[in-house]
């Protein structure tokens, strides 16, 4: 962003691990914002909080291989837990789980979205993505992984879809 002269139009605020915290900072940092000036962009379980925004406030997200109920998938991860980029250590707790089914999203309006994803996905499957948000703006590529690899092809097509081109 800052290369394209848009550096001041991104925000990436440090969510904490509980989930309503975390729901709590990234909405802070929306409300600062313009309405106008915001597009989300969350990938994996910041996908899941994108659509919780993107559904309370009525503004757009682009989703990348987004968790979609993370209260069920990461139920097997219960346990001692590390942040992998500050190294915080907790336990996730099935309080975790509790707080993310309350803050799951009934239904999705599609045209607020741009679904990104890869088949080769090793931690969520992408066909639950797909289906969830049916009617949405979609790319669906072959191979890659949970990180989508094809991530840098995909930059002027999120752009355009934020408004930024």
């Amino acid at each position: 962003m800052e290369e394209r002269g848009l550096g001041v139009r991104f925000a990436c605020p440090a969510l904490p691990h509980w989930p309503e915290q975390a729901l709590a900072a990234a909405e802070r940092e929306l409300l600062a914002q313009p309405r106008d000036f915001v597009s989300l962009v969350g990938s994996s379980l910041g996908g899941f909080y994108a659509t919780c925004l993107a559904e309370r406030h009525g503004v757009r997200a682009v989703l990348i291989n987004p968790a979609t109920e993370p209260h069920v998938g990461l139920r097997a991860w219960l346990g001692a837990q590390q942040n992998p980029y500050t190294g915080e250590r907790y336990e996730l707790t099935e309080e975790h789980l509790e707080q993310w089914q309350r803050q799951s999203v009934a239904q999705v309006h599609p045209e607020r979205y741009l679904l990104l994803v890869e088949t080769g996905d090793e931690v969520l499957d992408y066909r639950v993505a797909v289906k969830r948000y049916r009617g949405a703006r979609q790319v669906v590529v072959q191979g890659g992984d949970h990180s989508l690899a094809t991530f840098p092809a995909h930059i002027p097509r999120i752009l355009e879809f934020a408004g930024f081109a």
